[in-house]
C-alpha cells in the first residue's frame, strides 16, 4: 500500500505546477486536488492497516498548529462563508507537508519526487509558450498557461529552476539531465512571457543559485542552454513584455508597485482593528474593505489580518524551523533548497504564497531531505557528486 501512496504522491508533485490548467469542474476541481485527496485517502488506509506512523517533528506540529489556529478564527470571523472556504483550501494545500514526511522513505523516493516536480514545471513552461503561440500578434502583453495568473506562473517557474539544477547535478542518466536543461531554457522564456516584474526578480535569484550549483562542473551545459535561450528571448518574447519588466526600477523609485501600496495601507488598518486574533481566515478583502477581485499581495500582511499576531507568530516559527532544516543537508542539496526557499520568501513580499500547493510541497521536501540527511548522511554525496568526493552510481530508481 505504501507504494501506491508513493505513486500518487509522485503524480501529485508532477501535476502541482500546471494543475490550474486542467480543471474538471465541480465537484472534482483541478487535477492536483484530486491526486492530493487520493493520496490522503490511500495514506490513511495504509496507516490504519499497518498501525505504524512516522513520528512528527517540529515543522509538522507547527503546520498543524497553524491549521488549527485558523480553524479557531471561524468562531469570530467577520465572514463565516469566506472562512470555511479558506479553511478547506488550507487543509488541501498543507497536505504535502505530512504526505511527503510520512511516505518518502528513502533517497530514491525523494529523487523521484524531485524529478516529477521538474517535469511538471516543464509542462507549465510549455503550456505558457503554447498560450503565447496561439494568441497571435495582437495587443496582449502578458501570457500564461490557460486559466493561470501570470504572476503565479512566474513564481512557480522560479521555484523550479534550482530543482532543475539539482537534477542536472545529480547522478542520474542523461535523459533526466536533458529534461532539466530544457526546463532551464523553456522556464526562463516562460517567465519573460508572463511579463511579471516580481517573477523576473525571482528568476534572477533562482538562476544565481543555479549558477553556483552548475558553473564549476557543468559550464558547457550552461553555455549550451544560454545560446538558444538568448535567441528565443530576442526573437520570441514580445518587446512590450520586456519593456514592462524594464520598469522595475521606475516602480521601486516613483511608482506605487502597481497599486500594492494602497492595498497594504488598507490591510494595515484592518490589522489595527483586530491585532491579536485577526478577522478570520479568508477575510482579508472584507476586513480591508477592498474590491472582491483584490488580494493582499503580501503573505505576512494576509496572515496578520486574518490570523492576528497569534497566526503571525506561528508562521514565523515555521519559517525559522525551515531555515534550520535547509542547513541540515550539505553541498548541492543545501544550495538548491536554500535558493528555492529564498525565492519563496522574496515572492511572499509581493504575493500571497500561503495558499499555494507549491509552497507547502517545497516545505515538505525540505523537511524530508533534512530527515534523510540525518538518517543516512552519505546519501547526498552518492546522489550529487558535486557535494562530495566519491562518485557512485545510483541504484535503479522508479520513474514517475
Amino acid at each position: 500500500m505504501r507504494r501506491a501512496v508513493w505513486a500518487l504522491l509522485v503524480a501529485f508533485a508532477f501535476s502541482v505546477p500546471w494543475a490550474y490548467s486542467v480543471d474538471l469542474g465541480w465537484p472534482f476541481g483541478h487535477i492536483a486536488r484530486l491526486l492530493g485527496l487520493a493520496a490522503l485517502f490511500a495514506g490513511i488506509v495504509t496507516i490504519l492497516l499497518s498501525g505504524d506512523v512516522r513520528t512528527p517533528r517540529g515543522l509538522q506540529w507547527l503546520v498543524l498548529a497553524c491549521l488549527l489556529w485558523f480553524c479557531c478564527t471561524a468562531f469570530w470571523s467577520i465572514d463565516e462563508h469566506a472562512t470555511f472556504v479558506r479553511l478547506r483550501a488550507f487543509f488541501q494545500v498543507m497536505l504535502p507537508v505530512w504526505l511527503v514526511w510520512e511516505f518518502i522513505d528513502t533517497p530514491v523516493d525523494w529523487g523521484d519526487l524531485l524529478r516529477a516536480w521538474v517535469g511538471g514545471s516543464l509542462v507549465l513552461a510549455v503550456l505558457t509558450i503554447v498560450s503565447f503561440s496561439s494568441a497571435g500578434f495582437g495587443t496582449q502583453i502578458r501570457f500564461a498557461a490557460t486559466d493561470q495568473d501570470p504572476n503565479d506562473v512566474a513564481r512557480f517557474l522560479d521555484v523550479g529552476f534550482p530543482m532543475a539544477a539539482l537534477v542536472i547535478d545529480g547522478n542520474w542518466k542523461w535523459p533526466w539531465k536533458l529534461m532539466a536543461a530544457t526546463y532551464l531554457s523553456a522556464g526562463l522564456v516562460g517567465v519573460l512571457l508572463t511579463a511579471s516584474r516580481s517573477g523576473f526578480l525571482g528568476a534572477l535569484i533562482a538562476l544565481s543559485g543555479c549558477a553556483v550549483l552548475l558553473l564549476r562542473r557543468y559550464h558547457r551545459i550552461l553555455i549550451a542552454i544560454f545560446l538558444p535561450t538568448a535567441a528565443a528571448v530576442w526573437f520570441v518574447v514580445p518587446h512590450r513584455a520586456l519593456e514592462r519588466i524594464a520598469t522595475i526600477s521606475e516602480q521601486l523609485q516613483r511608482g506605487d508597485l502597481n497599486q500594492r501600496l494602497n492595498i497594504w495601507a488598507a490591510g494595515w488598518q484592518a490589522f489595527i482593528r483586530a491585532p491579536f486574533f485577526g478577522s478570520g481566515a479568508g477575510t482579508f478583502v472584507q476586513a480591508a474593505r477592498l474590491s472582491p477581485i483584490d488580494t493582499a499581495h503580501n503573505t505576512a500582511l494576509t496572515i496578520a489580518v486574518e490570523g492576528g499576531m497569534v497566526g503571525l507568530i506561528i508562521t514565523a516559527a515555521i519559517l525559522v524551523v525551515c531555515m534550520r532544516l535547509v542547513l541540515v543537508p550539505r553541498g548541492s542539496l543545501r544550495v538548491a533548497l536554500a535558493t528555492a526557499f529564498i525565492v519563496c520568501l522574496v515572492a511572499s513580499l509581493v504575493a500571497t504564497v500561503e495558499g499555494n500547493r507549491t509552497t507547502w510541497l517545497l516545505l515538505g521536501m525540505i523537511s524530508a531531505a533534512a530527515r534523510l540527511a540525518e538518517e543516512e548522511p552519505g546519501w547526498i554525496g552518492r546522489y550529487f557528486p558535486g557535494s562530495g568526493r566519491r562518485v557512485l552510481r545510483l541504484p535503479q530508481s522508479r520513474t514517475p
